[in-house]
């Protein structure tokens, strides 16, 4: 799942951005409006954690956009402006849900963790495929009953696997869906997390790698 954080107070950005990374998201920042327009206009986003009041390009303008552009993005919008008229001006931008600061930073998680699940297909609320069972709320895998500890890049890539329902999955599209955009795309970090992850989930083998296309389970 891949969230961007537009804010400009910077030490907030990265604090958001850091406690999102331990719920496993791949996180982008940037600390501007038009930073803000550029990385959408590169990369796809799930959710955008969006401040309402930014520099350069106001946060109005970039939930516009987002929301002009007919994708699948959902937007939690910040303020430190906690009337109602101003959280129901938020929401008639388009703005799927409203957050006013200060915040505490649990509650934010569990609202992006709710826009991601708006921002795809319906999913249960526990992947599972040939006898593996992934909590995505709890951070849990289960593999046969027995609890496998997997790092949060590992439980990222695994999520996406499952979500796939059998179908493959592209190393390019994993180092896109679990890393941010500061990745070297050349790098084998995909190949090495999967290997790991064979390793932790054990035997029989359930992650195939399909020559030329990427991974599945079946």
């Amino acid at each position: 799942m891949r969230v961007l954080v537009v804010e400009d107070e910077d030490v907030l950005a990265d604090a958001i951005a850091e406690w999102l990374r331990r719920e496993a998201f791949a996180v982008d920042v940037a600390y501007d409006g038009d930073a803000a327009l550029e990385r959408l206009g590169v990369n796809r986003y799930d959710v955008v954690v969006l401040d309402r009041d930014l520099p350069v390009v106001h946060g109005d303008e970039v939930c516009r956009a987002i929301v002009d552009s007919g994708g699948d993005t959902r937007v939690l919008m910040l303020t430190a402006a906690a009337a109602v008229r101003d959280r129901v001006a938020g929401l008639a931008l388009g703005a799927d849900d409203y957050l006013v600061k200060p915040f505490a930073f649990v509650e934010l998680a569990a609202r992006v963790h709710a826009l991601t699940r708006r921002a795809r297909p319906a999913a249960p609320p526990t992947l599972r495929r040939a006898g593996i069972a992934v909590d995505p709320g709890r951070r849990e895998v289960h593999r046969d009953g027995r609890y496998v500890p997997l790092s949060r890049k590992e439980f990222a890539v695994l999520a996406e696997l499952l979500r796939a329902d059998g179908a493959v999955v592209s190393a390019e599209e994993l180092l896109e869906r679990a890393w941010d955009e500061h990745i070297d795309p050349f790098t084998n970090v995909v190949r090495v997390t999967v290997m790991k992850l064979r390793r932790k989930l054990g035997d029989p083998p359930v992650i195939e790698t399909v020559p030329g296309a990427g991974y599945a389970i079946r």
